[in-house]
């Protein structure tokens, strides 16, 4: 009989270290997940559209181009939310290379640049809207959950970028419009994450990480009657964006100011003489925000 009891209270020693192991309480009952354990992306999508580059030619002062769209898709699940805290969700975008040079025949070339990021003294810069930060933007691109919530909630965030800029046909420096533009090169890559923050403890949680990439050629023969002188050149259709296995941490300045807007110089860089620090609002335009949408709707009544 005493080896009997011996080996029951053995067995629920055993049994009471293993549950004590697992995180358990309350004999043989768990604790219920927290917000880390149970957010779930349902389902995630990105692309860039298939259509080239349009050019338009129809001033006699910049040239204007429109690339395709990055769009970025995700389904979330959100568990319920305890207390008061309050948590969003959404897309935070980040550039981590820029080339965009606009070369003027013998004259130089233009070149807008992020001097911090050239220089390799930050690996990535915010591409928020300039107000809501760190969020790319807060019409519909985010979704906000205020706790406390009794049930589940789900929901879908969407957004799109594109670049849209003009280039002035004279060169920058001077006052004459006399077209001497002769090429466009643009190459920027950019990181894009779905993040749910906290507003009471600043927790973030970096839920799906993507990579994307955007290049551009245009040949121009400035001789050529208006309307006539642009040509696309490769590549005719962009590389299409990777979703990441792994999640990439976020760099402290992609969440922070400036954004990538704020942060940009224009530059003159002469084919002789040193190079002129130049800010055109003509010339302007390092993206052009796309529309965002942002689906959301209660669950499991």
């Amino acid at each position: 009989m005493r080896l009997l009891l011996g080996a029951r209270l053995w067995t629920f020693l055993w049994d009471l270290l293993v549950l004590l192991d697992m995180g358990c309480i309350q004999s043989i009952r768990c604790k219920p997940k927290g917000f880390r354990e149970s957010v779930t992306v349902i389902e995630v999508s990105a692309s860039i559209d298939s259509n080239p580059t349009s050019i338009d030619e129809s001033s006699a002062v910049v040239l204007r181009y429109r690339t395709p769209h990055f769009r970025a898709s995700a389904r979330v699940l959100v568990p319920p939310v305890a207390g008061k805290d309050t948590w969003t969700v959404g897309w935070i975008q980040a550039c981590n290379h820029m080339e965009f040079y606009n070369k003027y025949g013998s004259k130089g070339m233009s070149s807008w640049e992020l001097p911090d990021l050239r220089d390799d003294k930050i690996q990535a810069i915010s591409d928020s809207d300039g107000v809501n930060y760190p969020w790319y933007g807060n019409t519909t691109e985010t979704c906000t959950i205020v706790g406390p919530t009794k049930r589940e909630t789900k929901f879908t965030v969407s957004m799109n970028d594109n670049f849209y800029p003009s280039v002035t046909w004279g060169v920058p420096v001077s006052d004459s419009n006399l077209p001497q533009l002769s090429s466009i090169h643009r190459d920027q890559s950019f990181t894009t994450w779905l993040v749910a923050i906290s507003h009471a403890t600043n927790e973030t949680l970096v839920l799906q990480t993507i990579r994307w990439r955007m290049r551009l050629h245009i040949k121009i023969d400035p001789d050529k009657p208006l309307g006539q002188r642009a040509t696309l050149m490769e590549p005719i259709t962009q590389e299409q964006p990777q979703i990441l296995a792994k999640n990439e941490p976020i760099p402290t300045n992609a969440m922070v100011k400036p954004n990538a807007n704020d942060a940009q110089v224009l530059m003159w860089r002469p084919k002789t003489g040193d190079p002129i620090v130049r800010k055109m609002t003509i010339a302007s335009s390092y993206t052009k925000r796309g529309f965002a949408s942002c689906l959301f709707q209660k669950a499991m009544e």
